[in-house]
């Protein structure tokens, strides 16, 4: 037996009557577990909660004695023994005791044992009020230590009918947070909220307890620190002999947080209602009969089925129509009855009969037993995301596939007609002419669609006609009566189609190039999942159709040039290859034409880029026209194209290839500027030059070399002395490459001489070449390969460097050369570091900029490249003469002269050769004379090689000459050797002398 703790304060055990502790146990008796029993310990009666407690039946109890509700070892303890004897005293017994369960296992109870005396103070009986506390009580047998409950066990205050506190035990003082001293006599309403405390309803409280009426619930109550807690508690009266209330009882406990905890869960529960309710999934719950319990909002909204539907059904009943569903029903709870979970993906349908694929996952709720009791079912409606799913599945595995647009487009159409039954799909293309164009129709009358494909699209063509030309959803619900199907009904109503929707299918630039359409057998409006199905189909038709034209423009660039639309080089080899193929199965004979467009770099220099594709697009038409059917068209690169003749006749192939000529000459305006363009043409024959194509594009390019080396606007057809001739060039290339870098190149100079005192004016620096094995070869047959090969800048700055060596040289050892002049090309000019280049060796050198003379010819003053002038003034800007070269032979502009920084005009040597035979020429050179002189133009003349001339050239007043009538073109060793002659005095060499007075110009 436990510490006995009696009520804190004033009240006196002894001071109670019989009749305070009988009012006092029918107050208990409601609310706790109650024992009573006689002085001899016979047990009298036993209440329902004290039964319950101890698992006995009343019949068990009463009768028997106290000790059959005790552990028997404990009855044999002097502890049970004082235990009777402070009852027998009147003693008031409280604390914790053991009694024992019917089952046989300890029960802890919290106790309050009051004896019941009679009037001598003998004890009558015993009244016992208990809790059971077993749940805080560790009844190991290896530890006897109790653990203190007395936070959990019962508060016990009593108060007076006006509601002054009298006394309260330890555990309601420690619950209200108060001290003993600072409690007793205090109001009951400092417990309470201070507007509860102030209301009618706690007066009415009182004035009814006062009256005798027992009060028992969860109470509010302010602790002295203000906090608020729940007190669940029964308030009890004491009656007097007149039944009026005494004093007032009141057990209870904390339950602030069983209260708060059941706030929490109740909010929970509302949340959970409400996740449950407002979601958009679909939740079922089945009982061990798989029958409906319990179905939320979201399935009513995804399926439409209201409660009197579903509660008590089973799920199959709902889907009775759809057998496949039904099966996968049965095969869930199969599952679910072996305890596993089960999840599905299938096509259902609603009460309106709209299809709905829904995912649906299902998990068991089992007993202890492992018996199913219930399943949960929720379902989510994934209908778009798996339209989008089926329907690419099919076309995307066919674009992997590399099948043709068609295939893939049925596959589509195929289904859509299988999920959506009552739809017949089709998809149609828009041509470049504004054509409907039938692409899939699989299910479609094939006479319908034949009637429709072709159709010019239009405002009222039907509906796809109509879609495809607005770039609007078209939805005709009767085409019976719709406008839009006026001129075109008589082609649908006749095959059934009574309803038409289409939806126009566009590019990603917006543009319309095709239609997606659903035909119905009924009138009416489309689905929403119809809507989806479209959705869905229209991204994988613009995809497919885009996919195919980009495949098509793909081929068209890999095999077609993109300016001329002929074809490319890659095709262009693949189609030559086959017609040379057929003509050797067919013993005939292939010839093969390499164009190249003469000067056509001056039109693009001259008119643009933009000139020089059109006329390029120009030549191609022309070229078209000229060709027959079986023959082949292709540009090359640049200004390169190529014809393949088939099937043509031997004797007649001079006139074709001359025709053809004749019409690329032919004049033509480009940008409206007149031009009369031409071209040169080589010709190689299959198989005389050659058994493939590229043997015969070569050596048809070496023949169209040969005819514009002789003049240009030619042809010419391949021979072997020709190939000879390309091969030696090729090497000729080859060696001129190893020459630059390897020191064969050599400068001669020729001296230029003032004809009036045959002073030395200058020396013009002319490269030569000697190659060891191939001997001397000469300028004009290196320069052009030098020209065209690319190596003509590299071998016109090697020329600039070792000149200005030479002339540092010569000044060096005291040889009087005033000047060099070095020729440039206009590549050189299109350097724009040329200027930086010269200037570095003049002061590498330390020559004075009027030192060396640049010749340039006239075509470098007519190049249209921004670099040439831009060049040319630097040059000019830093001092550096110019020379205009073979002047008279090219397309000479006194404009040029007048706007361009020239000191030097260089009379070509074709007009010093005849100019003392015909006086025509004559007249040329003096015109050429006083330009010059006029302009304050040095005029030097080329090619001077006789004293006729020489006399002619003094009596013009020309006033410098060059030529083998004063030197041949000589090494630097030679030159000084010549030099030091003309400084002593004289010709060097005795062909020459100064001119008699009457000579020399008046």
């Amino acid at each position: 037996m436990g510490s006995q703790d009696s009520f804190m304060g004033e009240v006196d055990h002894q001071r109670l009557s019989g009749s305070e502790r009988d009012a006092l146990l029918a107050a208990l008796w409601r609310s706790m577990a109650i024992l009573e029993f006689s002085a001899d310990g016979t047990v009298l009666e036993a209440n329902e909660n004290f039964l319950a407690m101890l698992g006995y039946r009343r019949a068990d109890v009463v009768g028997q004695h106290h000790r059959m509700l005790c552990d028997p070892a404990y009855v044999q303890t002097d502890a049970y023994q004082q235990f009777w004897e402070h009852l027998r005293k009147g003693e008031l017994i409280a604390g914790t005791l053991q009694r024992r369960h019917v089952g046989g296992a300890t029960v802890w109870l919290e106790a309050l044992c009051s004896p019941i005396l009679d009037a001598q103070g003998q004890l009558l009986k015993v009244i016992s009020v208990a809790a059971d506390i077993s749940a805080h009580i560790d009844d190991s047998r290896h530890s006897n230590s109790i653990l203190s409950a007395l936070n959990r066990s019962l508060g016990v205050v009593e108060l007076s009918p006006e509601g002054v506190i009298l006394a309260a035990n330890g555990n309601y003082l420690k619950t209200m947070e108060y001290l003993a001293e600072d409690l007793l006599g205090q109001p009951h309403s400092i417990l309470c909220e201070a507007d509860y405390a102030a209301s009618e309803e706690y007066t009415c409280f009182w004035r009814d307890v006062s009256l005798g009426r027992f009060f028992s619930g969860r109470f509010p109550r302010r602790t002295r620190s203000g906090r608020t807690i729940w007190w669940e508690a029964t308030y009890s009266p004491l009656l007097d002999a007149h039944g009026k209330a005494e004093r007032v009882i009141c057990i209870g406990t904390d339950v602030t947080y069983r209260v708060t905890r059941e706030k929490s869960d109740r909010e929970h529960l509302h949340l959970l209602s409400l996740g449950i309710n407002e979601t958009d999934n679909a939740v079922l719950i089945t009982d061990d009969q798989n029958r409906i319990v319990f179905h939320n909002t979201g399935f009513t909204r995804m399926l439409g089925f209201e409660s009197q539907q579903v509660i008590g059904r089973l799920p199959g009943e709902l889907f009775a129509s759809r057998p496949t569903f039904v099966k996968s029903l049965e095969r869930c709870h199969g599952e679910l009855v072996q305890g596993r979970s089960y999840h599905t993906e299938e096509l259902i349908h609603d009460m309106q009969e709209q299809p709905v694929w829904i995912s649906a996952v299902v998990n068991p709720i089992l007993d202890g037993a492992g018996k199913l009791i219930h399943a949960v079912c929720v379902m989510t409606d994934i209908t778009n995301t798996k339209v989008h799913e089926v329907l690419q599945y099919r076309v995307l595995n066919a674009m992997a596939r590399d099948s043709s647009l068609s295939e893939q487009m049925n596959l589509l159409c195929e289904e859509v007609e299988r999920v959506a039954p009552e739809v017949i799909a089709s998809v149609l293309r828009v041509d470049e002419h504004g054509c409907l164009r039938t692409l899939a129709a699989p299910s479609l009358p094939e006479a319908y669609s034949k009637a429709i494909d072709g159709l010019h699209v239009g405002p009222m063509v039907g509906c796809c006609g109509s879609a495809a030309y607005t770039g609007q959803t078209v939805i005709s619900e009767d085409i019976q009566t719709d406008p839009h199907w006026n001129d075109y009904k008589h082609l649908a109503l006749p095959h059934g189609l009574r309803a038409c929707w289409s939806t126009p299918i566009k590019s990603a630039s917006g543009q319309v190039i095709g239609t997606f359409g659903f035909y119905y057998r009924h009138p009416g409006q489309p689905s929403a999942f119809h809507h989806l199905l479209v959705e869905a189909g229209l991204h994988l038709c613009a995809l497919a159709i885009e996919r195919e034209d980009a495949r098509a423009r793909i081929h068209q660039l890999a095999f077609y040039d993109s300016l001329t639309g002929l074809p490319n080089r890659s095709l262009l080899l693949v189609q030559a290859g086959q017609a040379i193929a057929a003509a050797e199965r067919n013993c005939s004979t292939v010839a093969v034409m390499f164009i190249d467009l003469d000067r056509f770099k001056q039109v693009n220099d001259s008119l643009g880029h933009q000139a020089g594709d059109e006329l390029l697009r120009t030549v191609a038409t022309r070229l078209q026209s000229q060709a027959r059917r079986s023959d082949i068209v292709g540009r090359l690169s640049g200004d390169e194209f190529v014809v393949v003749l088939t099937q043509y006749d031997t004797q007649h192939l001079t006139e074709v290839v001359k025709r053809i000529q004749e019409r690329l000459a032919m004049p033509c305006h480009i940008n409206g500027t007149p031009l009369n363009p031409s071209a040169s043409i080589g010709v190689a024959i299959f198989p005389d030059n050659g058994n493939d194509i590229e043997t015969l594009l070569h050596r048809a390019d070496i023949a169209m070399y040969q005819a514009k080396a002789v003049n240009r606007g030619r042809f010419s057809f391949f021979s072997e002395e020709m190939n000879s001739m390309a091969q030696e060039r090729l090497a000729l290339e080859s060696a001129l490459r190893d020459a630059l870098r390897g020191g064969d190149l050599e400068l001669n100079f020729q001296p230029q001489i003032k004809l009036h005192d045959q002073s030395l004016h200058g020396v013009e620096a002319l490269a030569r070449w000697h190659h060891p094995q191939l001997g001397q070869i000469s300028p004009g047959r290196f320069i052009p390969i030098a020209e065209e090969c690319g190596l003509i800048g590299e071998l016109g700055k090697w020329a600039l460097e070792e000149a200005c060596f030479q002339l540092s040289d010569w000044r060096r050892r005291g040889i009087q050369v005033p000047s060099i002049s070095v020729n440039l090309s206009a590549t050189n000019f299109h350097d724009l570091d040329l200027p930086q280049f010269v200037t570095g060796l003049l002061r590498r050198y330390a020559l004075e900029p009027s030192d060396l003379t640049l010749e340039i010819t006239e075509t470098v003053l007519m190049d249209t490249n921004p670099s040439t002038s831009q060049t040319i003034a630097a040059v000019h800007a830093l001092g550096i003469p110019l020379a205009m070269d073979d002047f008279g032979t090219g397309y000479s502009s006194l404009g040029y002269l007048r706007k361009l920084p020239v000191s030097e005009l260089k009379l070509d040597q074709s007009f010093v050769r005849d100019m003392a035979k015909d006086p025509a020429v004559s007249a040329l050179t003096n015109a050429v004379i006083r330009i010059g002189e006029s302009l304050k133009l040095t005029v030097v003349a080329e090619g001077v090689e006789d004293a006729e001339q020489y006399a002619l050239l003094i009596s013009q007043g020309c006033d410098v000459a060059q030529g083998y009538l004063f030197s041949r073109p000589m090494s630097a060793d030679a030159l000084e050797n010549w030099v030091r002659d003309l400084h002593a005095g004289g010709s060097p060499d005795g062909r020459w002398a100064p001119p008699c007075k009457s000579a020399a110009p008046g």
